[in-house]
């Protein structure tokens, strides 16, 4: 009988189309036998391929197997990243592995996947009705899975990072202007959300920080506010997740004219909830701007409620996220240094908020000079 080979040892055979194959045996893993195949245009090639093969299996670096299909590897990887990242990233990780990498190229196998495959997946969801920044988080997040294959030997090449990345167009923006602000202002006095609108319209907080404040984060005496979280649906519950970056959480100033439209919001607010009476859900966290039932305000909520009062303003009709642009354009026209800015927007580097903003510097720009002629003189 013939002794049974260890982990790692093979046989070099021809194939019929003349190449020498080498199959590496890498033991048992997840229940089955796998092994591994090598290809040479000789058999000292393919000998030579297999030895290179046992010695990264005696070193600790396993090879992906020949039927290991980029879905098995795809979930092992969201089972190893889920306890390193946010909850809100993990269920996007997991929605985007699911409903587009799974059904499009899953049934690969790891090794086999080429940079084509991946430019021909990205190509197919950019036919469809999905945004360019949708498709390009599709190639981030698989970009990202293959990484931990390539740093664990078991692809020599991160494809999804060779693929290129769909065009994407800059969104163009289209701030209010100090007039207009000043209109919206004005005209959403007495509105269930005034002090929502005011507060965007005046901190450039963004959506899910809003939605996610408490009033223990705000100190009306002090005209301040800390961020600390924002909202999210995770599971079909809402979450107050921590910020993405260190410079998420930070204190902003408040004017007077918001620290007057916080006040009568929770004086409307206790109103509210004494005429709710045992209808009140409430929320766990004592949150600032809630539904009339006490439970915390869902993202597309806000959005058409800010757009009906756009309208009823006669103003144009925009993103609710672009009172955010009009905060950050007013100060940097107001000539508060960008570092300030980026510090008051949550921004982690300032040249995030000058790419962000670069339509505001060529006013900024003439400003300077104008300055600088005044100082030395003409």
């Amino acid at each position: 009988m013939n002794a049974r080979r260890g982990r790692g040892e093979g046989s070099v055979f021809q194939r019929a189309d003349g190449r020498w194959c080498a199959v590496v045996d890498l033991g048992w893993i997840d229940g089955r036998r796998a092994r591994k195949s090598v290809y040479g245009r000789t058999r000292k090639e393919a000998h030579d391929r297999l030895m290179a093969a046992q010695r990264a299996i005696g070193s600790g670096l396993l090879p992906a197997p020949d039927r290991l299909t980029l879905e098995a590897y795809l979930t092992d990887w969201l089972a190893a990243a889920h306890p390193t990242i946010r909850a809100s990233t993990f269920a996007s990780y997991e929605a985007i592995v699911r409903v587009h990498l799974i059904p499009g190229i899953g049934r690969i196998p790891l090794v086999k996947l080429t940079v084509g495959d991946v430019e021909r997946l990205l190509r197919a969801k950019s036919a469809t009705a999905l945004s360019p920044r949708r498709v390009a988080m599709i190639r981030g997040v698989l970009r990202r899975a293959l990484t931990r294959a390539v740093k664990h030997r078991l692809i020599a090449a991160n494809v999804a990072a060779l693929a290129d990345p769909p065009k994407q167009e800059r969104h163009e923006i289209h701030p209010l202007t100090p007039d207009q602000a000043r209109v919206l202002l004005e005209s959403i006095a007495g509105h269930r959300l005034e002090g929502l609108f005011t507060v965007a319209l005046t901190t450039g907080l963004r959506s899910g920080e809003l939605r996610a404040l408490r009033w223990a984060d705000i100190d009306l005496e002090a005209r301040s506010l800390s961020v600390e979280a924002g909202l999210a649906r995770i599971d079909g519950q809402w979450q107050r997740v921590p910020p993405k970056s260190a410079a998420g959480r930070r204190m902003v100033p408040l004017m007077d004219r918001t620290v007057t439209a916080l006040r009568e919001h929770r004086r409307r607010q206790l109103t509210d909830r004494l005429a709710a009476g045992s209808e009140w859900i409430g929320n766990p966290w004592d949150l600032v701007f809630v539904s009339e039932v006490g439970t915390p305000l869902d993202s597309s909520n806000v959005v058409h409620a800010y757009q009906r009062a756009l309208e009823r303003a006669g103003l144009p009709r925009q993103r609710f996220h672009d009172a955010r642009h009009s905060v950050a354009t007013f100060w940097l026209a107001a000539g508060v240094p960008a570092r300030v800015v980026a510090d008051m927007l949550g921004h982690s580097q300032v040249s995030l908020t000058l790419n962000v903003y670069t339509h505001v510097l060529p006013t900024l720009r003439r400003e300077a000079a104008d300055r600088l002629d005044a100082i030395l003189g003409s």
